[in-house]
């Protein structure tokens, strides 16, 4: 059935300040303070000193001193998160098929079938709520993972069983590189604290800490050049060196600093520092297979290449009183990117000449690296030029063609060696990459290129891709059906109809950029208020936009309809707000349907420190409501019209009485600007007095409005929490904000003591002031070192001391009895 809806303003019969200069394009406007830029809301109800007509009956949230809580549910449909790298795995061990993606998704993991489009599995600890910003495989064991967390932990993982094995602790901020080394019993982690740690994944300690960069750290590898063979003297047999103290190798290590430093990790010391890159900071490193060399990545497109010397490397892990004169690591010039932006990630193909590297644009650059051969026939071919310019005399000697088929590699320069070979252009914006290497299949699959003449320029093609229906901007608005199936989420360019259920997306439409939404009784069309003014109405069944009104000369900022399901407000930035009747129509039935009720009050909020309340049909104003020293930024009304909640970037709650206007209590909520409030519509009294609101702090709390306290505080977001939607059956919550993210929080039958919770809060303050005292501490006394424990005091470690000293004044005990 497809629904044509309408959209005009309501005039009123019975007015004092109807309109008398002839524009009819508002019923009324109300002036007041200045936009700057954040949340306005609306909300109508029917006279706050007549009683609500029906109680609604929920489930009981109170029980004496303790109440049923919400709990983390379902995230819906978040692919990927742009926080961290991706890594591609194949299918099988034989390594067929279109392979495996690893990716993260805030807190958790995800495994997807890049051919099927599936999600295979999920990686969460729920000990763990920060975010993930970097993954690695380790090259002996393909199953398992190195997992690193915004608050600078790391996991390994069992991606068979989706385990965590052992965790780390010992960054005091967010993990921005993880790599393993060939024998996958090492595992070198680099964080924005600039420390690098070498971590022992058998006996599962840090070996060292390495210190020396002065910014984050950008990219960390390892450099094990396989041990010399020394030739005996009149033996044809090789004789390898003993190996009884096998060397631990070389670590290569790259920072914002713009410093690029060669590590002996035998010795535990810095044996080269060069600076990377001559234009700022360096982002990325990239190493060769064979160990070769190196490419660094820096600002305006600079690619700076390093050639390693791995002989000298492996002979003077096996000198004890080496000099380390020898310069291991040399420039070798600089390439310049087709695209001017910074390189954030350099990729080299495990076993082909070619390398990949992106920045934060649409567009991936492939580089070839000729063999020698091909590098050989570059020179001569410029030898020839060079020759044929200085003289024009005919043909070429035998000589001289003999030293052209002697030509020396070692003098040829980078822009011989490296050559640009195709750029990829991507729909969105490039945040990670990495090769998919499958057996048996000989076109890159990075890129699908197709087989043409060296002379043309390679072709590519998408192959597989995983494009599920999700957010790529922030989730500004939500709104519930009325039968809680349905839910709308817009963002800037999307709304999406979601069914709550399944958490599946069942429609998607193309809108401006949204800021309020809302479903018209009937849930068969959507209304989204946008930047630009417009109110755009979609038909959820037929996946159409019906009609794109101009509404507001500024933004819209609230949408809010009204309780008797016949007309709707709007508030904006242009200082005004309307009242709208939608008229529906039906096309398969004769006639249409009209509704023009009379709204009885409406209460209106422009971002200025008060709140008024004015009735509809005489424009009078009701109530005036002082109290916040900050704008406010959101506002809702109890479902039974006696309380009214406001919320304010003074980072305070207000409760005020719908009877007089007074305030009944100031509250504390947040650390940041409370972005949103809302009432929950049932709990145990039937009046509706809890509430939710929500933050930039990126929590979210659960109040008690009548007895003024906190209930719980929900934290799953990573990013400021702009919208949230309460069911109308009261049994679940639905938030959305800064990080894609929406999350289904269900309502349990698990009860929670306040006095435990105020208890946990304090606990949890005293031991994370305490945890980073004893940090400021310990890094007092070894700030110059270059290297240093690979050790952090966390609350596990301070417990486990504890402990150990009990266990000990026992045994003494138990000694002297």
């Amino acid at each position: 059935m497809m629904y044509n809806v309408r959209l005009k303003m309501e005039t009123p019969r019975n007015t004092r300040n109807s309109n008398q200069n002839g524009n009819k394009n508002y019923l009324f406007k109300i002036q007041a303070g200045a936009f700057v830029g954040h949340h306005n809301s609306l909300t109508m109800l029917q006279h706050p000193l007549r009683p609500s007509l029906e109680k609604l009956d929920g489930s009981a949230f109170e029980l004496y001193a303790n109440r049923q809580v919400f709990h983390h549910g379902q995230i819906l449909l978040v692919i990927a998160s742009s926080t961290s790298n991706l890594v591609w795995t194949p299918n099988s061990r034989a390594g067929t098929g279109a392979g495996q993606a690893i990716v993260a998704a805030n807190e958790q993991v995800l495994c997807w079938d890049i051919k099927k489009g599936e999600l295979l599995s999920r990686w969460r600890d729920e000990k763990c709520s920060s975010p993930v910003t970097a993954i690695a495989r380790s090259k002996a064991d393909p199953d398992i993972f190195a997992v690193g967390y915004d608050d600078g932990s790391i996991r390994l993982w069992d991606s068979k069983i989706a385990a965590t094995i052992v965790s780390f602790n010992g960054h005091r901020s967010a993990i921005t590189v993880l790599t393993f080394d060939k024998s996958g019993a090492r595992l070198a982690s680099g964080s924005r604290d600039t420390d690098v740690i070498i971590w022992d994944l058998v006996a599962e300690v840090g070996q060292v800490k390495l210190r020396g960069h002065k910014d984050q750290v950008t990219g960390v590898r390892f450099v094990e050049p396989d041990p010399v063979v020394q030739d005996a003297d009149d033996s044809e047999e090789a004789m390898a060196v003993d190996t009884e103290s096998e060397a631990e190798g070389f670590l290569l290590t790259t920072g914002k600093d713009s410093l690029i430093k060669l590590w002996d990790l035998s010795s535990r010391h810095c044996i080269e520092t060069h600076i990377a890159q001559s234009n700022g900071e360096c982002w990325a490193l990239g190493l060769s297979p064979d160990y070769s060399g190196c490419v660094t990545a820096g600002n305006g497109g600079e690619l700076k290449v390093w050639s390693l010397d791995t002989l000298a490397l492996a002979a003077s892990s096996q000198q004890v009183d080496a000099t380390h004169t020898t310069k291991y690591l040399q420039d070798r010039g600089t390439l310049i990117r087709k695209s001017n932006d910074r390189g954030t990630e350099i990729v080299f193909h495990p076993r082909r000449d070619y390398f990949a590297v992106h920045g934060p644009e649409k567009a991936v650059e492939v580089w070839r690296i000729r063999p020698e051969a091909e590098i050989k026939k570059v020179l001569a071919r410029k030898r020839r030029r060079r020759r044929e310019k200085l003289d024009k005399k005919a043909g070429a000697d035998a000589d001289a063609d003999a030293a052209e088929d002697a030509e020396d590699v070692s003098s040829a320069t980078v822009s011989d060696v490296f050559v640009h070979y195709v750029t990829v252009r991507t729909s969105g914006k490039v945040r990670s990459i990495d090769w998919a290497v499958n057996g048996g299949v000989k076109d890159l699959q990075l890129v699908d290129k197709s087989s043409k003449s060296k002379d043309e320029a390679p072709d590519y093609a998408k192959s597989l891709a995983v494009e599920l229906p999700g957010h790529r901007a922030d989730v500004r608005a939500l709104s519930l059906s009325s039968d809680d199936k349905m839910l709308a989420s817009a963002a800037n360019g999307s709304l999406k109809i979601w069914n709550v259920r399944t958490q599946m997306c069942i429609r998607t439409f193309e809108c401006g950029y949204a800021l309020c939404c809302a479903f018209l009784p009937g849930d068969k069309v959507v209304v989204v208020g946008t930047k630009a003014g417009e109110l755009q109405l979609f038909d959820v069944a037929s996946a159409s936009l019906l009609d794109s009104v101009t509404a507001h000369e500024g933004a819209v900022w609230s949408l809010q309809v009204h309780p008797d399901g016949r007309s709707m407000a709007s508030g904006s930035a242009d200082k005004s707000v309307k009242l709208w009747n939608f008229q529906i129509v039906q096309e398969e039935v004769l006639g249409t349907t009209r509704t023009t009720p009379r709204l009885k009050l409406a209460q209106s909020k422009v971002l200025k420190l008060t709140d008024d309340v004015f009735f509809v049909d005489t424009l009078k104003l009701y109530l005036n409501l002082y109290g916040h020293k900050l704008p406010v930024l959101s506002m809702d009304i109890s479902y039974d019209s006696k309380l009214i909640i406001t919320s304010s970037a003074d980072k305070n709650i207000r409760i005020w009485g719908l009877d007089f206007g007074d305030c009944h209590k100031a509250l504390f909520g947040h650390q940041d600007s409370i972005l949103q409030v809302a009432f929950v519509p049932h709990n145990s009294d039937g009046n509706g007095h809890h509430f939710f609101s929500s933050s930039k702090d990126r929590s979210i709390k659960y109040w008690d409005g009548d007895k003024f306290e906190q209930i719980q505080r929900l934290d799953g977001h990573h990013g400021e929490v702009w919208a949230l939607a309460v069911g109308h059956s009261g049994q679940f919550l639905v938030s959305a904000g800064h990080d894609k993210g929406i999350i289904v929080w269900d309502e349990t039958e698990e009860q929670i003591f306040l006095e435990e919770e105020r208890e946990k809060e304090i606990e949890e303050l005293y031991e994370s002031t305490l945890t980073a005292s004893l940090e400021k501490d310990e890094d007092a006394g070894d700030k110059e070192a270059e290297t240093a424990a690979a050790s952090k005091q966390t609350v596990e470690t301070l417990m486990a001391g504890e402990r150990i000293a009990e266990a000990l004044e026992m045994g003494m005990a138990d000694l002297n009895l």
